[in-house]
């Protein structure tokens, strides 16, 4: 996950909360490229996570994610400074607190990229977030995304995983099926556009 820049607001007392959007959806589904995609249409922060996981060729500490030992981690879950955080394939994964809650404070729109299950901590802390279900065509397109990713090792773990994740679409706000990426990215931009509260009126392409 990487973040992008951020939009100039001004920072006055009169300035109306952003808003917090949670992306949530099955490994493979497309998440991090449909934010990717939104990048440029859409003036927002997107939260960089944390996680135990080592970093791999190519990506940069704090930009791509925050790389914590297994101790450090614990600490920031002990201290609360994470908003959500969870368990996958063997790593931990979680979202700091602090820069969330300073931009939102500030006025700018927020997505968080996070796993289902960290999507149902999040609704319980934020229960005014708007929450969005990506979910793909049918599972078998999404183990032949898994699959031509690369990720051979452990796809039937994964395919029974979302088959739990999906059967929690209705605890969302919102859904967006990811079969052809146009429509989903405009599905997505009008979730964003006519959300309560949200700060821009701009409609999907």
């Amino acid at each position: 996950m990487t973040d992008n820049d951020k939009p100039s607001s001004t920072n006055s007392p009169e300035t109306a909360p952003g808003r917090l959007f949670v992306v949530a959806g099955p490994s493979g589904v497309g998440k991090d490229t449909l934010i990717r995609e939104l990048i440029g249409r859409w003036p927002f922060y997107l939260s960089v996570s944390a996680t135990t996981r080592p970093a791999r060729p190519g990506e940069v500490d704090g930009h791509d994610y925050i790389f914590l030992p297994e101790d450090e981690f614990t600490r920031w879950a002990e201290e609360e400074r994470f908003l959500e955080w969870a368990q996958f394939s063997d790593q931990r994964y979680g979202t700091p607190r602090a820069p969330v809650e300073a931009e939102l404070a500030a006025g700018v729109d927020v997505v968080l990229e996070v796993e289902v299950q960290g999507a149902m901590q999040v609704k319980e802390r934020n229960p005014e977030a708007v929450f969005i279900f990506i979910e793909p065509p049918s599972l078998e397109e999404l183990e032949t995304r898994l699959a031509q990713r690369g990720d051979t090792r452990d796809i039937e773990a994964r395919i029974e995983r979302a088959r739990v994740e999906m059967a929690l679409a209705d605890e969302f706000d919102h859904r967006v099926v990811n079969d052809v990426l146009s429509d989903a990215v405009a599905g997505l931009l009008s979730v964003l556009a006519h959300s309560e509260g949200s700060q821009n009126d701009q409609s999907a392409d």
